[in-house]
C-alpha cells in the first residue's frame, strides 16, 4: 500500500543500494552551445556540474556528502542532447525526507520540478524516477542513437537553427553518402574514426546507420550503436560529407575503416550539428547482467 504523508516514509528495499544509498534515474536534455561538454571540468561550465549542484540544493544533501551523476554518453563541447540518461546515488534519508513531503508517488515529480526551477534554461530534466534494481545509466545501456543535421541548400539554412545544423557550402549527394555508410553496419574496429584513449577498445557494433533528406531540405545522419568512442560520430560525418560533395570516392570511408588506424585525412565535423537523441536499455530483469557484459567487453 502506498503510504500517506503521515506514514513513516520508506524506500522500497529493491531500490536501495549498498551503504544506504538510493539510486535515481534522470532523463535530461540540453543545448550544448553554452557548455564545455557533459563532463565536469575545473573552471568551465559543464552540464554535469550544473546538474550535480542543483541536486545538492534541491535534496539538501549534507555538507561533505558527494553527489555524482553518471551518464549514458559523455558528449563533447557543443554537442546537444534530447534523450540523455543519468543516474545518481543519494543518501536514503535524503530521499525519505522528500517522500515525507510529497508521498511515494509524487516525490520524483516534485524532484523534477524543483530541479528545473534551479537549472538554467539550456538544461532540463524531462523525467525523474527511482532507478530499478541493477540500473546503471552507462553500463546497462544496449544502444545510443545520435543524429547529425546538415543544410547544403541555402533555402534550408534557417538562422534560427544555426546552432544545431551545420551549413555546408557545397551540394551533397545523399544517395552516395547513404551507400558509403552501409559497410559500417555491424561490429568493427573504429580506430580510424576515433581519437585514441589509452587502454580503451575502439570496437563497436553499429546497429543502424544512414543518411536521408528531410522534407524541409535538411540532410540528416542517423546512427545507432552499442556505444561510441571519442569523436566517432563526428569523424564519420566528416568522411561521409567528403563523399557527398565529391572530394572522396564512395568506397574510401570503408577502406579507411578496414585499415584500422587514424589517418590525417579524416576531418571531424563541427560539434553543433550533433545531438544525442535517445538511449536504449533491456528489460529490468536484465539490467545488471547487461552492465556486467558491457564492462567486460569494453575493457578488452
Amino acid at each position: 500500500m502506498t503510504p500517506s504523508h503521515t506514514d513513516e516514509p520508506v524506500v522500497p528495499p529493491e531500490r536501495s543500494g549498498p551503504g544506504g544509498l538510493v539510486r535515481l534515474r534522470l532523463d535530461v536534455a540540453y543545448d550544448g552551445t553554452g557548455f564545455h561538454g557533459w563532463a565536469r571540468q575545473p573552471g568551465l561550465r559543464c552540464a554535469q556540474a550544473e546538474l550535480e549542484a542543483a541536486l545538492r540544493a534541491v535534496l539538501r544533501v549534507p555538507a561533505g556528502v558527494l553527489v555524482r551523476v553518471a551518464v549514458a554518453g559523455r558528449t563533447d563541447a557543443g554537442v546537444h542532447a534530447t534523450g540523455q540518461v543519468c543516474h545518481c546515488d543519494v543518501p536514503a534519508e535524503v530521499w525519505r525526507a522528500l517522500v515525507a513531503a510529497a508521498g511515494t508517488e509524487g516525490a520524483a515529480a516534485v524532484l523534477r520540478r524543483r530541479l528545473d526551477g534551479l537549472l538554467p534554461a539550456d538544461l532540463r530534466v524531462r523525467r525523474a524516477a527511482l532507478a530499478p534494481l541493477g540500473f546503471d545509466a552507462r553500463w546497462s545501456a544496449t544502444w545510443r542513437r545520435y543524429c547529425y543535421l546538415v543544410a547544403d541548400d541555402p533555402a534550408a539554412q534557417d538562422p534560427r537553427t544555426r546552432g544545431h545544423v551545420l551549413w555546408h557550402p557545397r551540394p551533397l549527394d545523399v544517395a552516395a553518402m547513404h551507400a558509403a555508410a552501409r559497410p559500417f553496419l555491424g561490429e568493427h574496429d573504429f580506430a580510424a574514426f576515433c581519437r585514441a584513449r589509452p587502454d580503451a577498445s575502439s570496437v563497436r557494433t553499429v546497429q543502424a546507420i544512414g543518411w536521408r533528406r528531410r522534407e524541409d531540405g535538411v540532410v540528416a545522419f542517423d546512427v545507432r550503436a552499442d556505444a561510441f568512442c571519442h569523436a566517432m560520430v563526428r569523424s564519420l560525418v566528416g568522411a561521409f560529407l567528403a563523399v557527398g560533395d565529391g572530394r572522396w570516392s564512395g568506397d574510401h570511408p570503408a577502406a579507411l575503416l578496414a585499415a584500422g588506424a587514424r589517418v590525417p585525412g579524416i576531418t571531424t565535423a563541427p560539434a553543433h550539428g550533433l545531438t544525442l537523441v535517445d538511449v536504449g536499455y533491456p528489460p529490468e530483469a536484465e539490467l545488471a547482467a547487461q552492465a556486467v557484459r558491457a564492462r567486460r567487453w569494453r575493457g578488452r
